[in-house]
Parts: structure tokens; sequence; C-alpha cells
């Protein structure tokens, strides 16, 4: 995407940042013929909306899940008065819809007027889209309103009319100007184009035929037909395109531009960095503060390297017991395990560092105090103060280690909201509903053989002769290791009503402690530890583990609080006193049905 440094008159930033939700302000200070009237200028308007409405790298994004260490979920978090998991965008919705109205009347060229078009259409489909799958059907707004002659007391639209808008929407900047696809080369790498729009289409049908939005025809209803047959054709034309599964699944971020991404979120130090290195590093390898780390549950839900469960008698690479299993964690994992999690012991190559040093994150063994974990009583006076956000594990995953420790705050690896690896899976689930299981199964090997995972007799590990439910937890289970610690998790399991999962979670870490495997395992001497780990002579071979819960502090949360009114969260109570035509949410105390049914 081109760079823009633009100053912009004082008014219209005041226009850009001073809309508020469903309370308009007076405008007539605007000068919209300046803005519309001038291709750059307008440009830079729809440029400002890209980073209104998409967002960049959030580690925190699978705490809501057993993926990462966190407690959000405890009793009385989400209430009807509190503001968590509300999602009331007007703001952006009003800033898109005054777009589209003075786009039509400024002095551009066809061909920028409809460019900019479609992607503001395609915008404002995407922010409704978050609106309804957090609360259903909601006021469908689709032209700027003046709240001294527009009636601004608004009601809700029903949840399949929200649906009939988004198609409308994405049709129409489908239909309109987007480019097929826009090359990596391009200045305009960074905005929307046709295969993105497509498959984003196929996703929104995807949630239309979930079983959140139809709990009593979960898999049996008529919208699965369109979903898959959109799914089909998005996915046909992205790989026509161009779109393709990278080759390696290390290189999908780290390797920007590939053939892999449906979209991103470009950032280019100094003008826009990402804060994932910053928040997700050891601290002695940070200048920031870590804030997650995977659990032991995500460590268990990976793969061995025949793409079996640990625990599968079937698998070439069983194991007995969690018990056992807790000491040979790292031996025999599919690939996506060495590209995702970093556990104590393993080398890592940062720049900084000499040449085969290894992080470790026991007790009085690290670099700095702050990256050991757990509770050793035997670790030589070290101390830690990050055993309620710590597991024994850091996130791997899309890290750039080519920075320093110093520079972290520089982290510029484009953020990927959707890449072609969730449409192969789109289009695999819309199949399986659908009664295409020889597709699914089709995507599936070709996601695991990317992954690194051994053929064996030709499935990659996937059971022989599947049925549709057991497809149905395959794909859910593959996309929680495909795209772990990306944000998708959470709303996984509340898509498909399997909130279950995460009913009295309770998250755990592994502790490591030095082991001397020469004297029987016994514990080795703090200070000869110390000195092997300086030297980076420990491995993962050389420490025993310890399950810890996380958070430690005797006086936090402990464990999830989940209740099934989560399928669709309230309207915040500040939203209903505004506009005493809204309904709340009949699962909420309201009379408003949030889905199709």
């Amino acid at each position: 995407m081109r760079k823009y440094i633009i100053i912009i008159n004082c008014l219209l930033v005041s226009f850009l940042l001073g809309c508020d939700t469903l309370d308009i302000k007076n405008l007539s200070d605007y000068d919209a013929n300046a803005v519309w009237g001038d291709e750059t200028l307008a440009t830079a308007y729809v440029t400002h909306l890209y980073a209104t409405v998409f967002t960049n790298w959030d580690s925190g994004a699978d705490q809501n899940s057993e993926q990462v260490t966190g407690m959000p979920f405890y009793a009385n978090v989400i209430t009807v008065s509190g503001s968590g998991y509300k999602k009331w965008n007007y703001s952006s919705i009003r800033l898109i819809n005054e777009g589209l109205l003075y786009l039509e009347q400024g002095d551009l060229s066809d061909n920028v007027k409809n460019s900019l078009r479609a992607q503001m259409l395609f915008m404002r489909a995407y922010v409704y889209f978050e609106m309804v799958v957090y609360h259903g059907g909601i006021p469908y707004i689709t032209a700027p309103q003046d709240k001294t002659t527009d009636d601004l007391y608004v009601k809700r639209n029903t949840t399949a009319e929200c649906f009939d808008f988004l198609m409308q929407d994405l049709d129409n900047a489908i239909n309109g100007s987007l480019p097929d696809k826009i090359a990596g080369t391009s200045d305009d790498y960074g905005r929307i184009d046709k295969a993105f729009a497509k498959a984003f289409k196929a996703k929104v049908l995807f949630y239309k035929a979930s079983p959140q939005f139809n709990p009593a025809h979960p898999y049996n209803n008529a919208y699965w037909t369109e979903a898959y047959a959109v799914a089909k054709e998005a996915y046909d034309f992205a790989k026509a395109h161009g779109n393709a599964l990278t080759p390696k699944y290390e290189d999908i971020f780290l390797k920007e531009k590939g053939a892999e991404v449906l979209f991103a979120v470009v950032n280019e130090y100094p003008n826009k960095t990402g804060s994932w290195d910053w928040y997700i590093r050891p601290q002695s390898l940070s200048t920031g503060q870590i804030q997650r780390g995977p659990t032991w549950d995500m460590v268990k839900a990976f793969p061995m390297a025949d793409g079996k469960k640990f625990d599968d008698p079937t698998g070439k690479y069983y194991v007995s017991s969690e018990e056992a299993f807790m000491q040979s964690f790292w031996k025999n994992r599919e690939p996506r395990f060495y590209n995702s999690i970093l556990c104590s012991g393993q080398e890592l190559p940062v720049a900084g560092r000499p040449a085969g040093y290894r992080q470790y994150t026991a007790l009085g063994l690290t670099e700095d105090d702050a990256d050991g974990y757990g509770t050793n009583p035997n670790s030589g006076g070290a101390t830690t103060t990050k055993n309620d956000a710590m597991s024994g594990f850091y996130i791997r995953k899309a890290l750039d280690l080519s920075l320093t420790p110093d520079i972290t705050s520089q982290y510029s690896v484009d953020y990927i909201p959707m890449r072609f690896a969730e449409l192969v899976l789109i289009y695999a689930e819309t199949a399986n509903e659908t009664g295409h299981s020889d597709v699914t199964v089709e995507m599936l090997k070709a996601i695991r053989e990317r992954a690194g995972i051994e053929a064996g007799d030709g499935n990659y590990g996937l059971p022989a002769a599947p049925t549709r439910e057991q497809l149905r937890q395959v794909i859910l289970d593959e996309r929680n290791i495909e795209f772990c610690f990306e944000g998708h998790r959470f709303w996984d399991l509340r898509r498909t009503r399997n909130l279950q999962v995460l009913y009295d979670l309770e998250k755990f870490g592994l502790e490591s402690i030095a082991i001397d495997r020469n004297n029987g395992g016994a514990d080795m001497p703090i200070n000869e530890a110390k000195e092997k780990a300086k030297k980076y002579e420990l491995t993962p071979d050389d420490f025993r583990y310890l399950k810890q819960q996380v958070p430690y502090s005797p006086a936090a949360e402990k464990k999830f609080v989940v209740d099934d009114k989560f399928y669709f969260f309230p309207l915040q109570q500040v939203v209903l006193d505004e506009n005493p035509n809204l309904e709340q949410n009949n699962i909420w105390g309201g009379t408003f049905n949030p889905t199709l049914e």
C-alpha cells in the first residue's frame, strides 16, 4: 500500500477523529469538496479507514481459549452494563458512510470513484459482520445520519436481514472495481482485492450456516449449500490467481507477500510496527513485558509426527499417559509444534546472542530472573514475578529473530487477517456438511502435507473412511493447530457451539528443573546447572517437568466461568439507554432473537 504522508487540514482531522457511536456530529464545517474533489486526499481518507477497520498483531488474542495464559472469563465478567465483549463500532460505519456519500458527489474520475467505492463497501461489510458475530442482528445503516433531520432511534434489523445486507455490500464490492489480485510488488499491496473479498464472502456465509446461528438445525440447514458453493468459487478463484499454501509453515509470516496471503496489514518501521515480539519474547530478549505463554493444553494439542495424538494407541509415537508424555513432550512432534512453541533448553538463533544460544525457563538458570518460571526451592535464591502470566513455554510463531533484544519495538512483520489456509479449511468444512467428504479429506491432506506431517498410509494421520461427525472434529482440531495464537480458537468454539470445551477450564504450565542423567535423573546441583546453562549445554532432555497452575497467585481466578449465553453477547446498557427502540437479546433478558431461527 502506498505510504501517504499528507498534511490534512484541521477540519478534516477533527472530522476523522470526532465521530461518536450513533451520535453524529454536525459536520457543516467539513469541507467535503476539498477532499472528494482531490484524488490524493480522497485516497488518503480511504487509507485512514484501513487503519480504523483492520487490527494488527495481538499477543492476547487467544487468552479467551485454552491456547495461552490469561483468565478473562470469571463470574459476572460479561454483563449488560459492562463494556467487555461488546462490538458497537458505528464510528467506523459513520466514516465509511460519509465517504460513500461524498464520493458520489465529488469530482473524481470514474476509475478512482469505482475503486474507492468498492473498497469502502467491503469495509462496511467487514465491520458489520464483526458486530453480527458478537450480537446477532444490529441496525444496518447505509447512509450517514444527520441528528437534526434523521430519526436516530433506529431498530435492529433481524439477523437474516443483516446477512442479506452483508451479501449486497460484498457482491457490490466484488462486482465493482476491485482488482482480481494485487501482487506483492504492487504499490497497492495491502489493499482489498477480489480474491480476498470472495474469500471473506465465503467466511460470512460459513458463519451464517453455522450452529451459532442455527442451534436447532446446526448441520442440516439450507445455508450450508450456499456456503459450499461460494467457498468453492472463492477457492478456485484465489488459486487461479496465484494463492496457494506457503510450502513451509514457518515462512507464512516471516517471508512476507507470499502466496498464502489473502490480505495483509502492512507493517513497515518506522511508519507502522506491530507489538508481537515486544510482548511474547522472553524478558531478556526484549525491551517489552511478556504478556502470554502457551499452555500445557496447547502443547498437548499438537499431533505427533505421524499426525495422531500422543495418546492414540494406533499412533506410531503412542505415549500411554499424560505423566509419561510430560517428560518427553518435545520428542517426535509434527513440525508446526517446533515452529510455534519454544520450550526450555531449545535452541533459538536470535540476533545479538552467541551461536548455539538456548533459551531456558528454569528458575536460577535464566539470563534474567524474569525469564524463570516455577517455584523450585533449590533455585539458588532466584525468584520470578511472572508465574501468573508465564507457562514455561514461549510463543515462537512469527518471531522476528533478526531483531536484537534492544529493538523488538521495531517489529515490522506484516499481519495477515486472512490467509489461504483459512479458505482451504472453510472449503473443507462446508464440503463436509454438503456430502463432499472427498473434498474435505483432500483439503485436510493438503494442510497436513504442507505442515510436514508424515504421510504414513497416505492419509497423513487422518482416520480411514472418516464419518461426517469425525471430520467435524478433525477440522476443529486442525484449525486449533494451524491458526494457533492468531485469534481464531474462541470464535471457532463459539461458532460450532462447542464452548463446553472451556467450561471450568484451568490453565497449566510446565516448570523445568535440571537433572543429572548420569546420576539416575537426580536433580542437578544449582551451581553445576548454572555453569552448564551459561555454555548452553542443557537440552530439553536435561530437565524434569512439573505441572503448575497458571495463574499461580492464591487470590487469582483459577478457572473459566463460561455460560451458554456467550453464544451471543448482550448489547451494552448505555446503548439501550440512548435508543429505546433497541431490543436486548432474548438470552440476556430481552425480546430480540439473535439467531436465524
